[in-house]
């Protein structure tokens, strides 16, 4: 994670962010440390990278990098503003001894990368293209799905989709574990895809998707996740979870939440 110092919304890059709505940097810094504190709270590690004044987006850790069994998959950003912010994480894990594959087609991380279960489901649409995909497979050796986003609210694939965790009989990680997603977010092709693949998958309202609801962490049991998604977090405490609501509803003003905010590392 990064500490929102020098978080602000200073460009327009997605169809949330307004130049002239200010930020509440106070408010930010508090909204962000609870998000840390839950982490600690159930059992989590947090790691930090320092901020860099001048990248009003690099507290969105999510988008630098995926990693998977030690291995660093970093990013190369569509915006040009956010471009610094690559080399910022690359060094962050390089001095942490991780190997690190920088992508040569435009990739913004877990954004648009998601493990799940024996796949990488592989948002694009907007920002990651699909020659990331190929990278990525090749990099990791594990199968990659592709699934297209088509509404621009939903830019990312982790703005309308995120990993539950394994299902019952699938500890070892050889199944494909189960999702939580908001169908309209995604071409008709790409919804087939999730419905074959994940039958027992949560289906997010558009209420939900909009609050930042599909923007959520899940460690298989705990699911921290907005607590304006009224509907979603009852549908997964619903089915077992235990929702832990934190609000990052300052972050929704540049298109990000829980999960923009936190990198998981893999290893």
């Amino acid at each position: 994670m990064c500490e929102p110092r020098y978080f602000d919304v200073r460009y327009a890059i997605n169809p949330w962010m307004d130049v002239d709505a200010p930020v509440d940097p106070e408010l930010a810094r508090t909204q962000w440390r609870a998000l840390v504190e839950a982490y600690r709270g159930h059992g989590h590690t947090v790691e930090t990278v320092a901020p860099v004044e001048g990248l009003p987006d690099m507290v969105f850790a999510a988008n630098a990098a995926l990693v998977s069994d030690g291995l660093v998959f970093g990013s190369s950003f569509h915006a040009p503003e956010r471009r610094p912010e690559a080399a910022e994480y690359e060094a962050w894990f390089k001095a942490a001894g991780y190997e690190v594959q920088r992508a040569g087609a435009v990739c913004e991380g877990e954004g648009d990368l998601v493990p799940a279960g024996r796949f990488v489901l592989a948002g694009t649409g907007f920002r990651t293209e699909r020659a990331a995909h190929r990278e990525v497979q090749e990099f990791l050796g594990r199968p990659v799905i592709g699934l297209e986003l088509v509404d621009p609210r939903f830019y990312h694939l982790d703005t309308a989709l995120f990993f539950l965790g394994e299902e019952d009989g699938e500890a070892d990680g050889s199944g494909g574990g189960n999702v939580a997603y908001y169908p309209a977010a995604f071409s008709p092709g790409s919804r087939e895809v999730l419905r074959r693949l994940y039958p027992r998958a949560v289906i997010a309202t558009e209420e939900d998707a909009l609050s930042f609801g599909l923007n959520s962490v899940s460690d298989g049991r705990n699911v921290f996740v907005a607590p304006q998604a009224h509907g979603l977090v009852d549908q997964l405490a619903g089915r077992g979870y235990v929702p832990v609501p934190v609000d990052l509803s300052e972050f929704r003003k540049s298109g990000g939440g829980i999960k923009c905010c936190t990198l998981e590392i893999r290893s």
